[in-house]
């Protein structure tokens, strides 16, 4: 897969939607290694507030932010993570 290929897909995605609504979400699907999984399945099972859903964001979030982005709505996002208290 070449490093343009996301971005075709998501440009693909756009030209099928209305040009007044763009969805909230896109669906990913990736392989990661298996350690990593664990790593989160213990993680989930150890913070019920958290959802392999939460954790795949605020990871992507915190490694863009990371590694520059400026886009706000990833900022927020990780700023949201950081600060955020578990429920009681």
């Amino acid at each position: 897969m070449d490093r343009n290929h996301l971005e075709r897909c998501h440009d693909m995605g756009l030209a099928a939607t209305t040009t007044e609504t763009v969805p909230a979400y896109v669906s990913l699907e990736t392989e990661i290694p298996e350690v990593l999984y664990r790593g989160m399945k213990e993680f989930i099972g150890g913070h019920p507030h958290w959802d392999q859903y939460r954790v795949m964001s605020s990871a992507l979030a915190h490694f863009l932010f990371q590694n520059g982005c400026e886009d706000h709505a990833v900022m927020e996002r990780y700023l949201d993570d950081l600060f955020t208290r578990p429920e009681s």
